[in-house]
Order: C-alpha cells, then sequence, then structure tokens
C-alpha cells in the first residue's frame, strides 16, 4: 500500500512538475502562443524562429509516442473551432533512430497522457495518422500509403479530423480520417521527437499555416475571410507572408519594376510598395467597381481593367499605370467582358466575353475596333493569355469535361489540350522568360468544372510551357482571387499570390485599412 501511495503520489508530482513547465515557456514563437517539452525529458527542448524566412528550427528529444504517454517537444496555439493545419518539414541531420518524427498535432491539453490526433513523418520515411481517444488510453495507427512525405496537414470540421499527406510536388494522397473528441478548445501545433530519451532530432519548418476557414452559412460575394499577400520562392517552393488584411484582396500583379504589386480589394486598384510594405490607392479615375481581372501590359505602361461600378455587366477599360480616367475598350450592351491579357506588341487585348449566354475568348484592338471572337465551342473558356513572344495564347476551357489548360495559335487557329487530369485548371500564366506555366487546381469533389470559387483547398502548380509533368508548387487555401491575373515576377523567380483565412491570430499586426 505504502509503494503504491509513493508511486501515486510521484506521478502526480510529475504531472505538476510537467504544468508548470509547459505554462511557464508560453510566450510567442511566429504564430504560436508557446512550446513545451511533453512528458519527463532529459534534453530541453528548443525552437527558433526565422521571422524574415518565416521558419522554424526545432530541436526536440523525447522517447516516443505511443502507448498511453508521449515524450516530445511540442510549439502550440490553443484554438477553438475548425481549422486546417499545415507546414512543409524536414529532418536536419540524422540521429540514427529511424523512428525519429515530426509533424502536427492537437491536443487535448499538455499532459504526457493527453487524448491526440497527429500526423507524423518517421525517419525511416513511414507516414502515419496517430491518435489517443481518451487521456491515458492506448495510442492507435494508421499508416499512409504515401511514403516519404514532407508536407502534411491535419484538419478539424467539427469533431472529426482529417490527414493528408505529400511528398513535395505532389498533390495530396489518400485522406485518412478519425472521429474524436478533444473538446472545442485544443492545443495545435508542430513538434520533434527524437524516439530516444538519451538523444536529440533537429528538423525544419516552412510554409506554416493555422487556416481558419470559412464558417458553413458564408454568403460568398457578400461576405468574405482575411486575405494573406504572399512570395513563393520557385527555388525551395517555400513563401512569406508579407501582408495581411481583415478585407478580401485579390489578384496581385507584379510590376515591371519588381518594386510593386497591384491588386484589387472592395472595387478599388491598390499599388503595394514592397519595400516599406504599405498599399495605396491608385486613380482609376470613374472606375470604382474593379474586379480581379486587371492585367499589366508587357512594356509596365498600362493596365487592362474589369470594371461593373455601372451597375451592369463587367465592361473592359485600359488607363496609364500610374492612373487616370480609364478609357474603354470592350463594346456595353453586349455581355460581361473580363480583361486577361495583353499581345507583346500592346496592339490587342484578349479576355473572356459573355455573349448570348456563352463565354468565349475574344480579342479587341487597343486602340479601338470589333472585337473578334477566338474560340466557339459549348461551355466555358476564359483566362486567356499570350506567351511573350506573342506566337501562343494560352487559357482554360471545359469542352473537355473538366476545366483543362488548352492552347492556341494568336489567330485562334490549332487549339490543343494542354493537361489532362482528374483535377480542374484554372487560369494559366506564361512566365516572363518563356519557361513555364503556373496554374491553379481546384479539386473535383469541392468544385464544379465551370467554377471558381473563394475559399477551398487549392494548389499551384507549374509545367514546363512546351508541356510535361506538372508539379505542385503551393498547397494553400483560396481559389477566387489567388491568381486570376499574371502573377509572376519580372525575374520569373517569385510569384504572388493571395491565401484566405479568418484573422484570428495574425503572424504580425493586420492592415487597418
Amino acid at each position: 500500500m505504502y509503494k503504491k501511495a509513493l508511486c501515486l503520489f510521484v506521478g502526480l508530482l510529475a504531472s505538476a512538475v510537467i504544468t508548470s513547465n509547459a505554462y511557464s515557456q508560453s510566450k510567442p514563437i511566429g504564430i504560436f502562443d508557446g512550446s513545451t517539452d511533453i512528458g519527463v525529458i532529459k534534453h530541453k527542448g528548443s525552437v527558433v524562429y526565422d521571422s524574415k524566412a518565416q521558419q522554424y528550427d526545432v530541436i526536440g528529444s523525447g522517447a516516443d509516442i505511443w502507448f498511453d504517454h508521449d515524450e516530445f517537444f511540442f510549439i502550440w496555439k490553443k484554438i477553438k473551432g475548425d481549422f486546417i493545419l499545415r507546414t512543409n518539414g524536414a529532418f536536419v541531420g540524422d540521429n540514427g533512430e529511424p523512428n525519429r518524427k515530426f509533424g502536427l498535432m492537437v491536443r487535448s491539453n499538455l499532459q504526457t497522457n493527453s487524448a491526440h490526433v497527429n500526423v507524423m513523418a518517421h525517419g525511416s520515411g513511414a507516414m502515419a495518422m496517430q491518435y489517443r481517444k481518451i487521456n491515458g488510453g492506448e495510442t492507435a495507427e494508421e499508416k499512409s500509403p504515401v511514403k516519404a512525405a514532407d508536407v502534411v496537414q491535419l484538419e478539424r470540421k467539427g469533431s472529426t479530423y482529417y490527414v493528408s499527406v505529400a511528398r513535395k510536388g505532389d498533390v495530396f494522397g489518400p485522406e485518412q480520417k478519425i472521429d474524436l473528441d478533444l473538446g472545442d478548445e485544443v492545443y495545435v501545433g508542430i513538434y520533434v521527437c527524437a524516439h530516444n530519451a538519451d538523444l536529440t532530432q533537429k528538423a525544419i519548418f516552412n510554409n506554416v499555416r493555422i487556416v481558419v476557414p470559412a464558417p458553413a452559412g458564408l454568403v460568398t460575394y457578400k461576405q468574405y475571410l482575411g486575405s494573406n499577400i504572399e512570395l513563393l520562392d520557385m527555388e525551395s517552393n517555400n513563401s512569406r507572408i508579407i501582408y495581411q488584411s481583415p478585407k478580401s484582396l485579390q489578384a496581385p500583379n507584379w510590376m515591371l519594376d519588381g518594386k510593386s504589386l497591384i491588386y484589387n480589394s472592395e472595387g478599388l486598384l491598390y499599388k503595394y510598395n514592397l519595400a516599406t510594405n504599405k498599399p495605396a490607392v491608385l486613380n482609376t479615375g470613374k472606375a470604382k467597381g474593379n474586379n480581379n481581372d486587371h492585367v499589366l501590359s508587357f512594356d509596365g505602361k498600362w493596365l487592362t481593367i474589369s470594371d461593373n461600378d455601372n451597375g451592369g455587366p463587367s465592361v473592359g477599360y485600359v488607363v496609364p499605370v500610374t492612373g487616370g480616367e480609364p478609357r474603354r475598350v470592350t463594346q456595353m450592351g453586349k455581355g460581361a467582358s473580363y480583361m486577361h491579357g495583353w499581345s507583346p506588341d500592346g496592339k490587342y487585348l484578349v479576355f473572356c466575353g459573355e455573349r448570348n449566354k456563352e463565354y468565349d475568348v475574344y480579342r479587341v484592338p487597343v486602340a479601338g475596333g470589333p472585337e473578334e471572337r477566338l474560340t466557339n465551342t459549348p461551355g466555358l473558356d476564359d483566362g486567356p493569355e499570350y506567351t511573350p513572344d506573342g506566337k501562343h495564347i494560352y487559357f482554360n476551357s471545359v469542352r473537355s469535361g473538366l476545366m483543362q489548360v488548352w492552347r492556341m495559335d494568336a489567330d485562334g487557329s490549332n487549339q490543343t489540350q494542354i493537361t489532362n487530369d482528374d483535377n480542374n485548371n484554372w487560369f494559366p500564366h506564361v512566365s516572363p522568360d518563356g519557361k513555364w506555366i503556373v496554374y491553379i487546381t481546384f479539386l473535383k469533389s469541392e468544385v464544379a468544372p465551370g467554377d471558381h470559387p473563394f475559399y477551398k483547398h487549392v494548389y499551384l502548380r507549374v509545367m514546363p510551357v512546351g508541356g510535361g509533368p506538372s508539379k505542385v508548387v503551393a498547397y494553400l487555401y483560396g481559389g477566387q482571387g489567388t491568381i486570376n491575373t499574371p502573377s509572376w515576377s519580372p525575374d520569373s523567380k517569385h510569384i504572388a499570390f493571395v491565401s484566405n483565412t479568418n484573422l484570428l491570430f495574425p503572424a504580425f499586426p493586420i492592415s487597418k485599412d
């Protein structure tokens, strides 16, 4: 009896020490509230946050996350409601333990025996969803068919948790899910476990995001989530959030000098200074109902914009990039016109036009004149854009069933399908060096082929301009307004895009505009 009481006392004392230790380390680290070693740890964990790269360098110890208790290092945030947690991760060095692990976790509390669900990458390459249904219960595991993944996602909808993993560049593999009652307020975050109490292991985490998605009752095009403007490095595929706003920001264009972006919000266009991280309204005169179809000319001197402030369908205009009164270039009364591209010589504009309830690709002289229809198949043709050499126009079309990327000669001839997969692919944008195409992919399980709504799980993918395999360069929550218009940097090394979330916990002070 004495031994049993002593063991119980020691256990309660250890629990108290762990709890106290957890809360003593509660200080903001990037987007997280704090960090702590879970369980009895010999080597204290550490995290260094690089605010410029938005990268977390994490060193953790701990024997394992298994059975009825856990030992690892955890960087966490307390959250209520639905969320999407996502990161890219990689081990740094090898401590010799094939079951060392990093991943994402959701816990009821910070005790060693807490109920939880997590997605983990093992040093051996194995990927798994693990969970403990009740405090002190046994841990269960379901392995993923995907091996050696370095992109992991953990999403909560109500009391159901969804796990997705992918090798960098691939779409997510088969989704795993589990129903768990972890409570409404939970601890979510990133972690490292050495799988050996005497050792440590380091991992780095990039593209770390906590997304609060749209509520079920959100009325699209009337209610909006907050917006992140992100810059994606094409070499590393790591992106940085450079600006956040509670408003809907859409379709960032990169200006020719590489120093500014242009985006639209609430009917106005804004010029965003990359050096000062401040936006300013761009004067578009009477056009105060600008949507997200606005494109810079190849020489950087002009904008074509799409405006519906007249209360009718969208109309195409041109305006100097320095601002001024716009000049109309598409005909009113024929139907909506959504501007998408300039010819490199500055003589033509291409746009998606709604005429007699059909949406097709048209071109019109910048100087004025009759429009010319370039596509005439039933269904939606959208997003036309010239190649830098002016020989081709890329666009997206639903004519083959799903939305796919197509190419045609500049006169509309030789229309050829470029992508052919099991997704809906929109808005192809050719890099300034003429080598690559970036486009946005919607899941057919979420979105109809002819739609491109806000607030969905989407990918940004790139492919060689001449055709070939596509690879994912960004995994995000966005859609409408993410990359509706050309968004490459002038040197073809970066892409600007918009992702979305309810900004309940911003990465840094958000816009007050």
